[in-house]
C-alpha cells in the first residue's frame, strides 16, 4: 500500500486528471458493447443500436484526446480512424430517418426525433 501512495504523493495533479479522462473514455467507448450486447439478446439476434454509434463517436474521441496527450501515434491513428467510421454511420442512420419522412410525408422537423 505504501507503493501506491508514494506514487499517489510524486504523481502530479494534472496526471492524475488525464488518468481519470482515460478511464472515462475507456468506460464510454465500452458502453458501445454493453449496449449492443443488451440489443441482441433482446431481439435474439446480433443487431446494433443506435446508441452503439454514439458511445462510439464520444469515447473515441475522449480516446483520441488521450492519446494525443499521450503522443502515442499509434493510438491516435486509431482513435481517429475509428472516428470517421462512426461520424459516418450516425450520418447514413440520419439521413435514413429523412428519407423515411420524405416519403411518408412527414415534415423535416420530425425526422430528428
Amino acid at each position: 500500500m505504501t507503493a501506491l501512495a508514494d506514487w499517489w504523493g510524486k504523481t502530479p495533479t494534472y496526471e492524475i486528471v488525464w488518468l481519470g479522462i482515460g478511464f472515462m473514455a475507456q468506460l464510454m467507448f465500452s458502453m458501445r458493447f454493453i449496449v449492443q450486447w443488451i440489443a441482441s439478446e433482446r431481439a435474439r439476434r446480433s443487431i446494433v443500436p443506435e446508441t452503439f454509434w454514439y458511445f462510439s463517436l464520444v469515447g473515441g474521441a475522449m480516446l483520441l484526446a488521450y492519446a494525443i496527450y499521450r503522443l502515442d501515434p499509434v493510438f491516435i491513428m486509431g482513435q481517429a480512424m475509428g472516428l470517421i467510421i462512426y461520424s459516418r454511420n450516425i450520418y447514413f442512420i440520419r439521413s435514413s430517418r429523412k428519407e423515411d419522412a420524405a416519403a411518408n410525408g412527414e415534415p423535416a422537423a420530425h425526422s430528428a426525433q
